[in-house]
């Protein structure tokens, strides 16, 4: 199956002049163990259900915080957890974490969408990422390989994690990027940053719509560009408010593995690469407006080409 994957995965970035290879690898700190029942960054996990299989994320530190709300008070590590998600439906479970914002999927439970057809040559113009972590840093990019004049604001107040955790992927993702550093709780940065949205042809985000909104960033305001809104389930819908991460989405979307009726990971948080991909391909397809990319959505449909 990684097989298949690896070589999807390279026909769609034949426009960027790279392969799977590329994209598919990133440092960590500790490393990254051999994936499992466990993510190979060890935050994920495939817990068996009364009814099935869920997938929880731990992705922050503030997710492990939440554990004994999570299990009712049962305990405070994995071990409480894993015995929780035992006495309850994989339905119940999802929905339990999820209203708690903590990252959490159950398998296949996203739908496929439509991958962007061919470059069209179109003019690309500047972009501003204001992305954070992998798939959106990846989708900015990708395109300032392709001769797009990319913009990267650094949020002084809430700094991006990457470059600590994983030194050399983010140097791959900030490539030919033009760096700004830019506290965005100060109201003379978040005006600064207006201005730089007016004058962008492409936003590249990774943040839920809420979140945006905070910091003036809406639909209405972002109108006269093209947004790419990269999220976990999706920028719009029932999902929207839904926490996801690499890792979670990956199995939301139904791309792993499964051997004697258990499901595995079958790489690293591969939802992440995957719809950086998928997201700087809709622009070079000539997309426009709100360019809506989840994670398990992307996953998804990956996951539909490779069965």
């Amino acid at each position: 199956m990684i097989g298949r994957l690896r070589h999807l995965l390279s026909e769609r970035l034949a426009p960027f002049g790279l392969g799977a290879a590329d994209v598919l690898i990133r440092d960590a700190p500790g490393g990254l163990q051999t994936p499992g029942r466990v993510s190979a960054n060890r935050h994920c996990r495939l817990l068996h259900t009364a009814d099935g299989w869920a997938a929880l994320n731990l992705a922050r530190p503030d997710d492990y915080a939440l554990i004994p709300a999570l299990t009712y008070g049962a305990g405070d590590d994995w071990e409480a957890v894993a015995a929780y998600a035992a006495t309850t439906t994989s339905a119940a479970f999802v929905a339990r974490a999820a209203e708690m914002h903590v990252p959490v999927a159950l398998p296949g439970e996203a739908e496929p969408i439509t991958l962007a057809g061919a470059p069209t040559g179109c003019p690309l113009g500047t972009v501003l990422d204001l992305s954070a972590l992998w798939a959106g840093p990846l989708c900015a990019g990708l395109l300032a390989r392709v001769g797009a004049e990319v913009v990267r604001v650094d949020n002084s107040a809430r700094p991006d994690p990457t470059p600590r955790a994983s030194p050399v992927l983010d140097h791959f993702l900030i490539g030919a990027k033009m760096r700004l550093a830019l506290d965005l709780t100060a109201a003379s940065d978040r005006a600064r940053l207006h201005r730089l949205v007016a004058d962008a042809d492409i936003v590249v985000t990774s943040g839920r719509a809420a979140a945006l909104a905070r910091l003036g960033l809406t639909p209405e305001t972002i109108a006269h560009c093209t947004w790419v809104a990269i999220s976990g389930h999706g920028f719009t819908g029932a999902k929207a408010m839904r926490v996801g991460f690499g890792d979670d989405c990956a199995i939301a979307g139904g791309l792993m593995s499964w051997s004697d009726g258990e499901p595995a990971f079958f790489g690293d948080a591969l939802a992440d690469p995957l719809t950086g991909v998928e997201a700087a391909r809709a622009v070079l397809a000539g997309e426009t407006g709100l360019i809506d990319r989840p994670l398990a959505g992307i996953a998804a449909a990956y996951a539909a080409r490779i069965s």
